[in-house]
C-alpha cells in the first residue's frame, strides 16, 4: 500500500548513506510496504534478527556520490543486493523480475522515512533467539 500524504503534498525527500559516508543517495518518492523481513538471507546480510525495509520506485532513487564503490551480490536468482565495497553497508536490492521497484533498507537512511513497519514476513525462519513482541501481522511469506 502506498503511503498517503496530507493535502496531496509530494512525499518527503529522504537521504541515505553507507557507514563510511563515501556513498550517498536520495529517494524522492513514496516509500511503500514497510516491513520486517526475518528470512535467513536478510538476517545474514544485516547481521541482525531481521531487516526493516520498504519498497520504492526505481525512478525515485538516485545515487548522489560513490556509485563506483557500489558492489552487487546475487543472493538468489534475479535478486541483487548492493553494498558499499569499502565499509560493507547494505544498500538497495534490485529485482530482475520487477526492475521498476527497489528494496530499501530503512537502516541506511539518514532522514526520517515517515513510515514504520506494518508487518513481519518469513517468520518461519526467524532467529530462534528473537521473540516478536509487537502486534503487527505475521506471515511465513512476503
Amino acid at each position: 500500500m502506498a503511503q498517503k500524504y496530507p493535502g496531496g503534498h509530494a512525499p518527503p525527500t529522504v537521504r541515505g548513506s553507507c557507514l563510511c559516508g563515501q556513498i550517498s543517495f536520495v529517494v524522492t518518492g513514496s516509500l511503500s510496504d514497510p516491513l520486517n523481513c526475518h528470512c535467513n538471507m536478510c538476517r545474514k546480510a544485516h547481521g541482525a534478527a531481521f531487516r526493516t525495509r520498504a519498497s520504492i520506485r526505481t525512478v525515485d532513487f538516485a545515487w548522489l556520490k560513490g556509485q563506483a564503490l557500489v558492489k552487487r551480490y546475487q543472493s538468489s536468482p534475479g535478486e541483487h543486493r548492493t553494498f558499499c565495497s569499502n565499509c560493507g553497508s547494505n544498500l538497495i536490492t534490485e529485482f530482475e523480475r520487477n526492475p521498476d521497484v527497489l528494496g530499501l533498507p530503512l537502516g541506511s537512511l539518514d532522514d526520517n522515512p515517515g513510515v514504520q513497519p506494518e508487518r513481519h514476513v518469513f517468520v518461519n525462519s526467524k532467529a530462534p533467539w528473537f521473540e516478536i513482541t509487537d502486534a503487527l501481522p505475521q506471515s511465513e511469506i512476503v
